[in-house]
């Protein structure tokens, strides 16, 4: 063994026994480039080069979940691209267990493998196909908050139109000026006791995705509801008997709306220098 070859693998052996901090085992840990020394000088195989990478890529991918999708954030805390790095994570998660999968199967159809190995293979297969529709499930009601938000935006920035028409894209109703923070629990248990389920509140005051657009939704409140069906007839005529005012916002918005909602309070204003 050469001089240099001995100090590639003492160095990696020195590497091996000194434990990642939590930052290393995200970023990557030293252990990688040496790992990639030694394959490149012949004295490792490449194969244990590609298993060190793929749990630095385990590990990567946890991270991402662990502050997306398992944290304490809820979805008005995440913005879109969030939600898509969320997404992207969990697909590589059960990428990578399905070819370990397929890489068993194989070796049991070569009888290097009893048949019951792959048991936990499907397990953990299975419980990460759940975490991608999880995944999958919160970044489609991120998207769906996000076109709410832009549609919010569209409106504000388009003028009022000069005649009411039948059925305008957006109806507003002035009411008293003010949303009083108390009404909304007032609101939600008279919806309640009316229809027998929760009032369906998708954004209540400011979310990342308000802030994002430049909005201040502080102190509004975004209801999924489609202003012309019986149970979004019924909150805005409940609105109109207590003076709130609000948006209604319908889907023939031209494309600029992905689904109805009623939009509780004063219209969102422009964030100000400073975030107030």
């Amino acid at each position: 063994m050469s001089r240099a070859l001995a100090a590639l693998l003492a160095g990696w052996v020195c590497c091996l026994a000194q434990a990642p901090s939590p930052k290393q085992m995200v970023r990557g840990h030293p252990e990688a480039s040496r790992v990639g020394e030694l394959v490149q000088a012949g004295a490792l195989p490449r194969a244990e080069l590609e298993k060190l990478q793929a749990e630095q890529a385990e590990r990567q991918d946890e991270a991402v979940l662990e502050r997306t999708l398992y944290g304490a954030l809820g979805v008005e805390d995440l913005t879109e691209e969030q939600g898509r790095q969320m997404v992207a994570a969990a697909e590589r998660r059960w990428q990578r267990r399905r070819a370990r999968l397929e890489e068993a199967k194989n070796l049991v159809e070569s009888g290097a493998l009893p048949r019951l190995s792959l048991t936990p293979l499907l397990e953990e297969l299975d419980q990460a196909r759940r975490v991608l529709d999880q995944a999958l499930s919160r970044a489609r009601l991120l998207e769906e908050l996000a076109a709410m938000a832009r549609t919010e935006a569209a409106a504000l920035r388009a003028p009022e139109p000069s005649a009411p028409e039948p059925a305008p894209p957006v109806e507003r109703f002035a009411g008293g000026g003010a949303f009083p923070a108390g009404l909304l629990r007032v609101i939600a248990v008279a919806f309640q006791a009316e229809f027998g389920r929760p009032l369906p509140v998708s954004a209540n005051g400011a979310t990342a995705v308000h802030r994002a657009l430049g909005f201040d939704h502080r102190g509004r409140v975004d209801v999924a509801l489609d202003p012309d069906e019986p149970q979004g007839v019924w909150l805005r005529h409940y609105l109109q008997k207590l003076r709130v005012p609000y948006y209604a916002f319908r889907s023939a918005l031209r494309g600029r709306s992905t689904g109805p909602h009623i939009h509780i309070g004063p219209p969102s204003e422009p964030l100000r220098a400073g975030g107030g």
